[in-house]
């Protein structure tokens, strides 16, 4: 990673003032090609309004504007840093216009990339105040222009080798057409190569952690569907999906301290029915014994009123012997004075 201010400190970008029209000039024609010194640049065009210039070593270049379509794949991909940047607060993120100088051996050159990244360990840091880039940008992002093959090869070809020189960590070119999309790597000697797709996923460098499809640019996915998705998960509403974990959390505690009193009321239920069946079987078993208890003292009762029975017998019985033993002694006695009378007679 290189810095400019060796070629001009910060010191020595003039103050931009704001550039006015002239009331009989209300609607300025283009300027692009105009040859002008950096300094009528930076205080004349850097800041115009109706048309954005760049300066390419004494010659504006009207930046092109990209069709609608393109525009939304940048729209996208800018919101998807936003979030990685919100997410991982490790650089800043810039647009609006923003240039910075690239004093290059063929020349110095004034690009303002559609939006750039500087790291926060970045040698010049980027100021509140700031309306141009004093430093290397770490990351320059464009989106692609086809109206015209001079646009296309400016950001292809032109701009490419340019970054590359000037000592841009990573390049991304961005258009509705994957065919014309490119990520780009700096390598150790100071060119580009593109960035191999990790199971068809990019991998910054410049922002450890970010992460995307290019698939995706062309389908661009909503939030909700980029919160679930592995890829993006670890830095698109984290807060959301940590809220929703701990959400289903409390709700699966929840579930489980409900089952949990399903199941301890259940063991209370079946210890209640088991304890009624044991009380059911003892009073069963109770009024078994009485019964047997019962019919015992019945048996008793019953055996007892024979035996008296027996014993009532016995005795008449032995009375009847008495009184027929009786009879049979007076009768024995009447026949015996009946035979002594006979006798006598």
């Amino acid at each position: 990673m290189s810095s400019i201010a060796a070629a001009q400190p910060a010191s020595q970008i003039p103050a931009l003032p704001p550039r006015r029209l002239s009331a009989a000039d209300p609607t300025p024609h283009s300027a692009d090609g105009l040859l002008v010194s950096e300094a009528v640049y930076w205080t004349e065009y850097y800041l115009e309004s109706d048309h954005h210039y760049e300066w390419n070593n004494g010659h504006l270049e009207e930046k092109p504007v990209s069709d609608y379509e393109t525009f939304l794949v940048y729209a996208w991909f800018s919101e998807l840093v936003q979030h990685f940047l919100r997410t991982h607060p490790c650089a800043q993120l810039v647009g609006l216009e923003m240039g910075f100088r690239l004093p290059l051996p063929s020349g110095t050159v004034i690009r303002k990339p559609d939006f750039g990244v500087v790291r926060n360990d970045n040698p010049q840091p980027l100021l509140p105040l700031d309306c141009s880039y004093h430093g290397v940008f770490d990351l320059c992002i464009e989106a692609l222009s086809d109206q015209e093959r001079r646009g296309i090869e400016r950001d292809t070809v032109i701009k490419k080798a340019e970054y590359a020189a000037g000592g841009v960590p990573e390049y991304y070119i961005l258009h509705q057409n994957p065919a014309h999309q490119a990520f780009y790597t700096r390598t150790p000697t100071g060119f580009y190569t593109p960035i191999a797709p990790q199971a068809g996923v990019i991998c910054s460098r410049v922002l450890p952690g970010l992460q995307f499809r290019p698939t995706d640019l062309a389908r661009r996915p909503g939030l909700e569907a980029l919160r679930d998705d592995p890829i993006y998960a670890g830095f698109v509403l984290p807060g959301w999906r940590a809220d929703r974990e701990r959400a289903a959390a409390a709700t699966r505690q929840a579930d489980a301290e409900a089952r949990a009193r399903r199941e301890a009321e259940n063991r209370a239920d079946a210890e209640a029915r088991a304890k009624r069946k044991a009380v059911n079987r003892a009073d069963a078993e109770a009024r078994a014994k009485r019964k047997a208890v019962n019919r015992a003292d019945a048996e008793a009762q019953r055996a007892d009123a024979e035996a008296q029975r027996a014993v009532e017998q016995a005795r008449r019985a032995d009375a009847e012997a008495q009184v027929r033993q009786r009879l049979e002694h007076e009768l024995a006695a009447l026949r015996a004075r009946l035979a002594q009378g006979r006798s006598d007679d």
